[in-house]
């Protein structure tokens, strides 16, 4: 299998604080790979360094076949990013916000046209295509920015708290697009608080206080601590941290 994700000993510091420890990981080409950690355990700064944001303190790391220090500009072209707080654009229309970011990616005109026409047909957005997206149901802004994430077709797609806010109903069939993405052999690199969601990925990894506490597909790590769900790994894992950084 391919890897998507290559990294090893991947460190970050600010100054004399180690936000991400000599993290370990390796993602599979169409893999949905789940990235958990309590707030503050360094998932964000390690997302970061993924995607060419942050430069790295040490270690190495590869992304869709590049490496995130060297070659960035290599990485950027061949993922694609949603991030909770901000992905698309409130005072554009949602033709316009798919217009925008095809021209980012490096899309021809006929390609942002066609590509343009498929997301909303599929999206089932056509009477809403001339909306404000902040005048959308939220369910449906979550939806189409990450529709507009895999416009360009990347390798590797990266989703920040996705689901964040939305209803169960909006999150089985966001999770659906992930599947669907996946199957075409994207790679899924996921985070998430809410440890069903966990579940649904083919393997997960759980940061604590910037190292990878563990590692594994959701059987084998609930089996490795001896508990019913993904929800009881991580309480046993972060709560001694949580715990041990109160005193």
């Amino acid at each position: 299998m391919t890897l998507a994700i290559d990294v090893h000993q991947l460190t970050r510091r600010f100054g004399s604080f180690t936000a991400v420890d000599a993290i370990d990981l390796d993602v599979q080409q169409g893999e949905v790979f789940g990235f958990l950690g309590a707030n503050g355990a360094g998932k964000t700064t390690a997302i970061k360094m993924l995607i060419g944001l942050l430069s790295p303190s040490g270690g190495t790391a590869r992304v869709a076949g590049f490496d995130v220090l060297t070659q960035t500009e290599e990485v950027r072209r061949r993922i694609g990013y949603m991030s909770q707080r901000f992905s698309l654009y409130d005072d554009l229309t949602v033709r316009e916000n798919i217009t925008l970011y095809g021209g980012i990616y490096g899309l021809t005109d006929r390609e942002i046209r066609e590509r343009s026409d498929a997301m909303i047909d599929k999206l089932g957005l056509a009477s809403s295509a001339k909306r404000l997206v902040r005048t959308i149901p939220l369910g449906w802004k979550q939806k189409l920015a990450f529709s507009v994430a895999m416009l360009h077709r990347p390798s590797v797609v990266f989703l920040d708290e996705p689901t964040g806010g939305v209803d169960p109903i909006t999150r089985r069939q966001f999770w659906e697009m992930i599947y669907a993405a996946a199957a075409d052999g994207t790679t899924v690199f996921v985070t998430t608080h809410y440890m069903d969601e966990a579940e649904y990925c083919d393997r997960l990894s759980i940061m604590v206080d910037g190292r990878i506490a563990a590692q594994g597909t959701p059987v084998e790590l609930k089996s490795e601590f001896g508990v019913a769900s993904i929800d009881d790994v991580f309480v046993q894992l972060a709560r001694p941290a949580a715990a041990e950084a109160g005193r």
